[in-house]
C-alpha cells in the first residue's frame, strides 16, 4: 500500500510529548541510528519514520500510545527486524512512529515447577532459551534468527522454526500476554494457567496479528524438560516419497520423540558448502535428496541412539536410505545444523531468488513437490529449484535461484508469475501461502487474492473493533 498522499507529519507538540514520556535515551531521529531499522531483512522495502521510540516499560508504551491515539499518529511495532515479509518496516510517508522494543528485555519470572517463563517482548529468543536451560528447562522455539529476533516479534508473526513437529508453533507455546491496545489501555492477560475456560481466549487475537491490533509487551511461555539425550543424523533418501515413509518410521522408532525432520535437496547442500565458511558435505558421495533428523529424550539413558540406529538399519535394508551419518558429538551436531541453516544465506550469495513459505498436508508433500517444481521449470527453463524445510509439519521453503545466464533484475521481474504458479497449486491442494513467515507487506496482495471474502471481512471487523482509528501498523496484512 502506498502511503496516503494526504498524510502529514505528526504535530510538533505530539512529538514533544512522546519525547518527554520516554526520556532522552528513549527516542531518536538521527538518520544514522534509524537507517538499520528502516529496511526489512530481505532488502525489499525501505521506509521512513517521524521518530523511533525505544521505550523501557509497558507504562511508557501505554503513555506514548495514548498520545498517538489522541493525535491519530500511525505506529509500527518492531522487534529484532528479522521479519521475512516486511511486517515491521514503516512506509515511505515519514509520518509513522517506529516502536523499537529492544530495551524491554527483562525476564520477569521463571517458574521451573510450573514450567513457565514470563519474558518482555524485547527479549532475544536465544536469551530465553539460555535462561530456561540454566533452570534445567527447554524453551523449544528455535529458528535461524534466534540470536537477534525478539520474542515479541516471534509472537506477532506466530513464528515456526525447526521444532514445530514436536512442540508446535509459537501460538502453542504461549499461555498469556500483556498487550498495549491502540487506545493506550493495557490488557493484562499474563496468566500462567493451562486451563482457563472463562470466555474468549483473547491472546490468540494478538498472536500472529503482526502488530495490527496492539503491541505485545510481555508473555508467559511454556517450558519443557531439557533434553538430555539428543541424537541427530543426516540421511540420503531415495526420493521424495521415501521422505514421508522415513518420517513415519522415525516417529514410531523414537516413541514419537522426533524433534525435527528437515528435507534438503542437493542444490541446497551445494550452495551451503560453496558459500558458508566451515560447512562441509556430511557424506562422501553425492545424492539428490536428504533428511536431517533429530530425536530427543528427557533422560540421558532414554535410548535415542539405539532407536535411531535401528530405524536407519531398517531403512537401509528396505532401500529407503542410501547413506547416512550420525553425529557423534555436539560439535558434529552443530555442523549438521549449520549446513541446514546456512542455505538461506547461501542462496542470497548465489544470486537472485524467488521464495515461497508454503504448507500443505504432510501426506501431500510428494505430489506438491513434483507438480509445482515441474510447473515452474516449464515456465522458466534453467531455473534452479532450492527446496528445503520442515517437512515433518508440512512446511516447505519452496525457493528458486535464477538461471545462471540470466540477469538478477530480469529474473526477479518474474516474481509475481512464479508466485502465482506455486500458490495456485498450494491452494488447490488445501495448503497455505504462508506457513510461518506471516503476511506483512510482501504477501498482502496474495492474501487478498486467495483468502475467502468472509475470512477477510471477519479480520477487518476485528481490526475495526480494536483499532477504530486504524493507527496500528497500517498497510500490513490487510
Amino acid at each position: 500500500m502506498s502511503p496516503d498522499a494526504s498524510a502529514k507529519p505528526p504535530a510538533g507538540e505530539a512529538l514533544a510529548k512522546i519525547k518527554s514520556i520516554v526520556g532522552d535515551k528513549g527516542w531518536s531521529d538521527a538518520p544514522d541510528e534509524l537507517a538499520p531499522w528502516l529496511t526489512d531483512r530481505r532488502g525489499h522495502y525501505t521506509g521512513r519514520c517521524a521518530l523511533m521510540v525505544r521505550p523501557s516499560s509497558t507504562a511508557d508504551i501505554a503513555a506514548v500510545m495514548t498520545v498517538c491515539n489522541d493525535y491519530r499518529i500511525a505506529v509500527v511495532p518492531q522487534g529484532g527486524n528479522t521479519s521475512m515479509c516486511a511486517a515491521a518496516t514503516p512506509d515511505k510517508s515519514g509520518t509513522e512512529i517506529l516502536f523499537n522494543l529492544g530495551r524491554m528485555n527483562r525476564i520477569r519470572n521463571l517458574d521451573p515447577l510450573n514450567y513457565t517463563v514470563t519474558a518482555e517482548a524485547g527479549c532475544i529468543l536465544q536469551e530465553i532459551q539460555r535462561a530456561a536451560a540454566e533452570a534445567d528447562r527447554l524453551f523449544p522455539l528455535s529458528l535461524g534468527a534466534q540470536g537477534s529476533c525478539q520474542i515479541g516479534g516471534n509472537l506477532s508473526t506466530n513464528a515456526g522454526g525447526v521444532n514445530v513437529l514436536r512442540y508446535g508453533n509459537t501460538r502453542e507455546l504461549v499461555l498469556g500476554l500483556e498487550v498495549v491496545l491502540p487506545s493506550g489501555e493495557v490488557w493484562n492477560g499474563l496468566r500462567r494457567l493451562r486451563k482457563d475456560n472463562t470466555g474468549y481466549d483473547m491472546k490468540h487475537l494478538f498472536v500472529g496479528s503482526e502488530g495490527t491490533l496492539g503491541i505485545i509487551t510481555a508473555a508467559v511461555l511454556k517450558l519443557f524438560p531439557l533434553p538430555k539425550d539428543v541424537q541427530t543424523c543426516f540421511a540420503a533418501v531415495r526420493d521424495v516419497d521415501t521422505v514421508l515413509e522415513l518420517l513415519a518410521r522415525a516417529r514410531e522408532a523414537s516413541g514419537d520423540a522426533v524433534t525435527s525432520f528437515e528435507m534438503i535437496g542437493r542444490f541446497g547442500v551445494d550452495l551451503a558448502t560453496a558459500h558458508i565458511p566451515g560447512v562441509a558435505d556430511p557424506l562422501d558421495k553425492r545424492y539428490e535428496l536428504y533428511a536431517l533428523i533429530e530425536f530427543s529424550g528427557a533422560r540421558a539413558d532414554s535410548g535415542m541412539a539405539a532407536n535411531m540406529e535401528a530405524m536407519l538399519e531398517g531403512a537401509f535394508a528396505d532401500g529407503l536410505v542410501l547413506d547416512a551419518a550420525i553425529a557423534q558429538s555436539e560439535s558434529q551436531r552443530r555442523a549438521l545444523w549449520k549446513l541446514r541453516e546456512g542455505i538461506t544465506e547461501a542462496q542470497s550469495v548465489e544470486g537472485g531468488s524467488i521464495k515461497h513459505d508454503i504448507s500443505v498436508p504432510v501426506s501431500a508433500i510428494p505430489a506438491f513437490f513434483r507438480r509445482a517444481t515441474q510447473a515452474v521449470v516449464d515456465y522458466m527453463p534453467g531455473i534452479r529449484p532450492c527446496s528445503f524445510g520442515h517437512v515433518g509439519d508440512g512446511n516447505l521453503h519452496f525457493n528458486f535461484s535464477q538461471p545462471k545466464p540470466m540477469d538478477r533484475k530480469e529474473f526477479l521481474a518474474h516474481w509475481g508469475e512464479v508466485n502465482r504458479i506455486v500458490h495456485d497449486i498450494v491452494v488447490e491442494m488445501g495448503g497455505s501461502i504462508s506457513a510461518e513467515h506471516g503476511i506483512g507487506q510482501l504477501k498482502r496482495d496474495e492474501l487478498r487474492h486467495y483468502k475467502p471474502a468472509l475470512d477477510l471481512d471477519l479480520m477487518r471487523s476485528i481490526k475495526a473493533a480494536l483499532d477504530p482509528k486504524g493507527i496500528m501498523n497500517p498497510g500490513k496484512m490487510l
